[in-house]
C-alpha cells in the first residue's frame, strides 16, 4: 500500500530550457510527465546524508535530498563516469563509480575530478568500502569478487566463476556478503582469507549460501540490527533475511525491477529500473519519494487495438488514457525478447520487434512469448513491415537488411551512414533515415536515392499519406516532407529529443548477457486521426503533435 504524495519536485531531468514552438495548425502535448532521472541502480548515502543515484543509460550520477526532494546532478552525461551502476564513498568522501559497459572503476574527488582506477573490469557492478578497502564485484557469468589495491597494484582476487554477483556489503561479523542473480542466492565470504585459512565454511576463502529461492537478488545491505535486506528484481519484494538462518521476511511488495537499496538514519528507501525511488514503510506500506518514469524512450506504435505501445529497452509500456504506463512487459518477465530498441504491429496482438542483442522477433505479449526470426545483427534500431517481408536498419553495418517469411536474411542495401529509421510507403517504397549522413534516403534495386538532405541527425521516420515525417535529433524538430514536391514544414521544433545542447554522450557499449550497445532512437508513429507521436528520448516523456481541427 503507497502513502503519502512524491516527495520531489525536480521538473524534468532534461537539462536547459525546452520551450517547442509549433506550427500554425497544429498543437502539441505532452502525454506522459518527463522523467527525473535516467533510471534508477545503485544506491548510497553519502557523507552529506542524501542518496546519491547511479543511472547506467544516462551516464548520469545525481543526489537526492529525501528532505527537499532537489535532486542535484553529480557527474552529469557527457561527462568523465560513464555508464554508471553502483557508487560508494572512501574516508575521505570521495565518490568511486563502477562504470559496467566500459569495464572500469572510477574515483571522482570531492573537488570534482575524475580518474580511472582500473579499466580491466569487466562488468564491473557491485562496489563496497569497509574499513578503508575497496571491493568490486563483475555482474556477468563466471564473475569475479576482488579487492582493489588503492595505491595502484593489481586487484586481490577473492572469488573467480561467480555467477553474476551483484551490489555487496560487508556484514557486522565482518564477512563480505553478495547476491548471486544467476544462482538466485545470497552468499558470503570472508573477504580476509587465503592460503592460511582459518576454519571452515566461509572462513575457508570458500563461498557460504545464506539464503537461496529468492526472487533473483540483486542487491545487499544491513540495516541497524544486522539483518540482510535485499531487492528482488523478478518478483519486486524488498526481503529482511535472518543472515544466521537465512529466514526471509517480505518488506514490502513493489513492482518487478527493484535494484538497489540504502538505509538514511534507519529509513530504507530502494531503486527501480524506471527511475523510481522509493520509501519502505512499516507494516508493508510504501512511500514514493521520487516518481518513476521512461528511461528513453526509443520505438513507438499503435497497436491493433488502438493503444499507442513504447518501446523503453528493459520495458514495453501500453500508454493509459490518463498518461499512465501500464507494464507489458519488461526484462525479467517471461517471453521478453530483450532489450528492444525497434517496433511495429504485426497482427492481432502481436509485434515485431528489434532488441540491442541483435534480433529480430515477433513478440506476443498476451501470451508470454517472442519467436526470434533472425539473430547476429549488428546494432539494430528501426523496423518496418515491407511487402516482401521485414526490414530494419543496422546500424553497426551500415546495412539495410530483410527477412522474408521463409526467415531468409537478404541485404537491401549497405554502406550507409549510420542507418536507424525505417518507413514503407503505401506504394511499397523503403526509406531510410541516415543519421550520420544528415539525410533520408530511398532504396533502390542498384542502391539508394536521395529523397530529403540537409538534416542534422535524422532518426524516426514515418510515411504517410503522401507525406514524410522525420524527427530530427539534431535539430530538435519534428519535419513533414512532401513526397511529391519535395516541400518540407518544421511542425514543431524546440523539442526535448536527443541531449541537450552541449552536451555529448559518450558511447553506451552494452551489458552482456543483459544487452549489447545502447544509444538513443528518437521513434515517430501515427494513430487512426492522423496524430503524431513522438518520444522525446531526452526528458523521457511521449509527446503527440495534432492538427487543429478548428
Amino acid at each position: 500500500m503507497t502513502t503519502g504524495t512524491p516527495v520531489s519536485q525536480t521538473p524534468s531531468r532534461y537539462l536547459g530550457a525546452c520551450q517547442p514552438d509549433v506550427a500554425v495548425g497544429w498543437r502539441l502535448e505532452r502525454l506522459t510527465a518527463p522523467s527525473r532521472l535516467f533510471g534508477a541502480n545503485g544506491l548510497r548515502t553519502g557523507p552529506d546524508g542524501r542518496i546519491y543515484i547511479a543511472q547506467v543509460t544516462g551516464s548520469q550520477i545525481s543526489a537526492l535530498d529525501i528532505t527537499t526532494g532537489d535532486v542535484e546532478t553529480i557527474s552529469a552525461k557527457g561527462g568523465d563516469i560513464v555508464a554508471p551502476d553502483d557508487v560508494a564513498f572512501d574516508t575521505h568522501g570521495n565518490l568511486v563509480a563502477t562504470e559496467v559497459m566500459n569495464g572500469r572503476v572510477s574515483l571522482r574527488d570531492t573537488s570534482g575530478r575524475t580518474r580511472v582506477l582500473r579499466d580491466d573490469v569487466p562488468s564491473a557492478n557491485g562496489i563496497t568500502f569497509h574499513n578503508g578497502r575497496l571491493f568490486i564485484g563483475e555482474c556477468r557469468e563466471g564473475g569475479r569478487l576482488m579487492e582493489f589495491d588503492l595505491g595502484g597494484g593489481p586487484p586481490r582476487i577473492l572469488l573467480e566463476n561467480v555467477p553474476s554477483p551483484n551490489a555487496m556489503e560487508v556484514g557486522p561479523d565482518g564477512l563480505l556478503y553478495f547476491p548471486v542473480m544467476g544462482a538466485n542466492e545470497i552468499w558470503r565470504i570472508d573477504p580476509d582469507a587465503g592460503a592460511d585459512a582459518r576454519s571452515n565454511g566461509a572462513l575457508r576463502g570458500q563461498p557460504e549460501i545464506v539464503a537461496t529461492g529468492l526472487g533473483v537478488p540483486d542487491s545487499v545491505k544491513f540495516d541497524a540490527d544486522g539483518f540482510i535486506v535485499s531487492t528482488q528484481v523478478a518478483s519486486g519484494q524488498v526481503l529482511r533475511i535472518d543472515p544466521r538462518t537465512g529466514d526471509q521476511t517480505v518488506l514490502a511488495q513493489l513492482n518487478p525491477g527493484l535494484d538497489n537499496c540504502t538505509l538514511v538514519d534507519g529509513r530504507l528507501f530502494v531503486s527501480n529500473f524506471t527511475g523510481e525511488i522509493t520509501e519502505v514503510l512499516a507494516g508493508g506500506q510504501t512511500r514514493t519519494t521520487l516518481p518513476g518514469g521512461l528511461n528513453w524512450p526509443m520505438d513507438i506504435a499503435v497497436g491493433g487495438d488502438g493503444r499507442l505501445y513504447v518501446a523503453d529497452g528493459t520495458y514495453f509500456y501500453a500508454l493509459g488514457a490518463d498518461g499512465s504506463l501500464d507494464t507489458v512487459g519488461m526484462l525479467f518477465s517471461p517471453g521478453y525478447p530483450g532489450f528492444l530498441r525497434g517496433l511495429t504491429p504485426s497482427g492481432p496482438g502481436g509485434f515485431v520487434v528489434t532488441t540491442s542483442g541483435g534480433q529480430i522477433g515477433r513478440y506476443r505479449p498476451a501470451h508470454d512469448e517472442t519467436d526470434f526470426l533472425a539473430d547476429g545483427f549488428d546494432q539494430l534500431y528501426g523496423v518496418a513491415l515491407a511487402p516482401g517481408g521485414i526490414v530494419a536498419a543496422e546500424l553497426g553495418t551500415g546495412n539495410i537488411v530483410s527477412v522474408d517469411g521463409s526467415g531468409n536474411v537478404g541485404v537491401l542495401a549497405s554502406g550507409l551512414a549510420d542507418p536507424i529509421g525505417v518507413t514503407v510507403t503505401s506504394g511499397g517504397e523503403v526509406l531510410v533515415s541516415e543519421s550520420g549522413a544528415g539525410r533520408v534516403v530511398r532504396v533502390t534495386p542498384s542502391g539508394t536515392d536521395i529523397v530529403v538532405d540537409g538534416l542534422v541527425r535524422p532518426q524516426g521516420i514515418l510515411a504517410l499519406e503522401g507525406s514524410l515525417y522525420i524527427v530530427d535529433a539534431g535539430q530538435k524538430a519534428v519535419i513533414e516532407v512532401d513526397l511529391g514536391t519535395g516541400a518540407r514544414t518544421t511542425i514543431a521544433a524546440g523539442l526535448p529529443v536527443g541531449p541537450p545542447p552541449g552536451v555529448v554522450p559518450k558511447p553506451l557499449l552494452g551489458m552482456p548477457p543483459f544487452s549489447g550497445p545502447q544509444g538513443p532512437f528518437a521513434g515517430i508513429a501515427a494513430g487512426p486521426d492522423g496524430t503524431l507521436y513522438v518520444s522525446a528520448d531526452g526528458e523521457g516523456s511521449v509527446m503527440a503533435l495534432k492538427r487543429d481541427r478548428t
